[in-house]
């Protein structure tokens, strides 16, 4: 090899050396964006901006959670979806992810081709509660009053297909039982008109109901979750109380966009993991009545789509359809 191909060599590798170092430096400084299709002070916004702090450590970037709340997520999910496939881009979706596709007639993308699984992070639970004047102080003597008064009886939600609307649509459902539906923008006047007797019950997250049941506000009958929950332990399951396939368990999880490589995809999942693992997120997630889970990415995919097919089912029945 003669010095001036070496030479030759040398100042090649120097020069692609010198014009991948700054991309390589771009990536490693860029922030990892946390889209939240959700509002502020939601469980989802808690979650998220409690795990951005170790995940940030983790990853060795800034983690920058953003509420782009609006359409039942979809709003949110929307810019992701269009995000690059670089890793920089993520969210944490709610339930709600699949059950827009068959609440809206059209949508911006599709909630499985144009995203990545990364893990589900969490489940949690509902709780059915009344106002204090219905007289029942069981679920089984709830059902009988809604069985012997059909459509005599009001619960709210927090809007159409929401969290909280499903959960009734599955009583109605399960128990073969009739009320009329208000639903409202969102879980606050859901639960200030269930305080107030303008609706006589509801589904609520088990961790914004437990101060108002402590408070003697509303009456707690049963959760919708496979075992009890420790903020509400005295209260039984639906199971428990005679409805043996009644389960209704919505969930956390974050997903990327399409496109995201296989080794992307497991370092980000592994990070999220560890994240999850720390004993301030843990304490966050108990206080929030959310259940860790371990999922990985394949799990999830999976997971997904047998979502798809329980929900789909659910929407179906409940006929909760939004323009």
């Amino acid at each position: 090899m003669t010095a001036s191909t070496t030479l030759t060599r040398l100042t090649a590798l120097a020069l692609t050396g010198a014009l991948a170092l700054p991309a390589v430096a771009q990536t490693a400084d860029k922030a990892l964006r946390m889209i939240l299709p959700m509002a502020a002070g939601s469980v989802g916004d808690s979650v998220a901006r409690g795990l951005s702090g170790p995940l940030s450590r983790g990853l060795n970037r800034p983690v920058m959670v953003e509420n782009l709340p609006g359409t039942g997520g979809m709003a949110g999910t929307t810019q992701l979806a269009r995000a690059a496939g670089d890793g920089a881009t993520l969210a944490l979706v709610s339930s709600s992810h699949v059950i827009n596709p068959f609440i809206f007639k059209s949508m911006p993308y599709d909630a499985i081709k144009d995203v990545t699984p990364i893990t589900v992070i969490g489940k949690s639970m509902m709780v059915l509660v009344v106002h204090p004047a219905v007289p029942a102080q069981t679920a089984a003597e709830f059902i009988q009053l809604l069985q012997a008064n059909p459509d005599k009886f009001n619960y709210g939600s927090s809007g159409i297909g929401g969290v909280t609307h499903l959960p009734a649509a599955m009583l109605a459902r399960e128990a073969q039982v009739r009320a009329n539906h208000v639903p409202y923008k969102g879980l606050a006047p859901q639960v200030t008109d269930t305080i107030g007797g303008q609706v006589q019950f509801g589904f609520v997250p088990v961790g914004v109901a437990a101060p108002q049941v402590k408070a003697g506000k509303l009456r707690a009958l049963a959760v919708t979750g496979t075992s009890r929950s420790p903020l509400l332990p005295q209260i039984p399951t639906l199971i428990e109380t005679g409805l043996r396939s009644y389960i209704y368990d919505p969930w956390l999880a974050i997903i990327g966009p399409a496109g995201l490589s296989a080794s992307q995809v497991k370092s980000l999942y592994g990070e999220i993991r560890t994240a999850l693992d720390q004993p301030d997120v843990r304490r966050l997630m108990d206080a929030q009545d959310l259940t860790p889970i371990t999922m990985s990415p394949a799990e999830t995919a999976e997971f997904f789509q047998s979502e798809l097919a329980k929900y789909g089912a659910l929407v179906k029945y409940a006929g909760a359809t939004a323009e």
